[in-house]
């Protein structure tokens, strides 16, 4: 998980190319969430917490921090259902997407992640 994170995180900070496999979008997805709920928690113990809604300050600079990040990965997830990453601003069916088995093979917004082989399979077939 900690690999996925990261890979997404610090490698892809901004890279809003090329696909992103359903493991690496849930596991960056998993990783938020544990981390917000931490965060949230030593925010309430600390007394870090402002306005009527208690808003953690050290969650809210967690949440500016990876908004990018969470923008890019899940653009890059709809690239692997062969979906425009515009496709991230209709919930309900950027649920369904996120949730689908990406494409096999190369599609027009890179190749296929899950088979980094596949180049070496269509030597000699053209």
């Amino acid at each position: 998980m900690l690999e996925t994170y990261k890979k997404v995180v610090l490698e892809n900070y901004a890279n809003f190319n090329g696909r992103a496999r359903r493991k690496e979008y849930w596991m960056f997805f998993l990783a938020n969430v544990i981390i917000s709920i931490v965060l949230g928690i030593v925010d309430g113990i600390a007394g870090l917490t402002f306005g009527p809604s208690k808003t953690g300050i050290l969650g809210l600079i967690y949440n500016m921090a990876v908004l990018i990040p969470s923008i890019a990965v899940a653009v890059r997830r709809m690239h692997d259902v062969g979906k425009s990453g515009w496709f991230v601003l209709i919930p309900v069916y950027n649920l369904i997407l996120a949730c689908t088995e990406g494409e096999k093979g190369p599609n027009e917004y890179g190749a296929d992640p899950k088979n980094q082989l596949e180049e070496i399979n269509q030597i000699g077939q053209e």
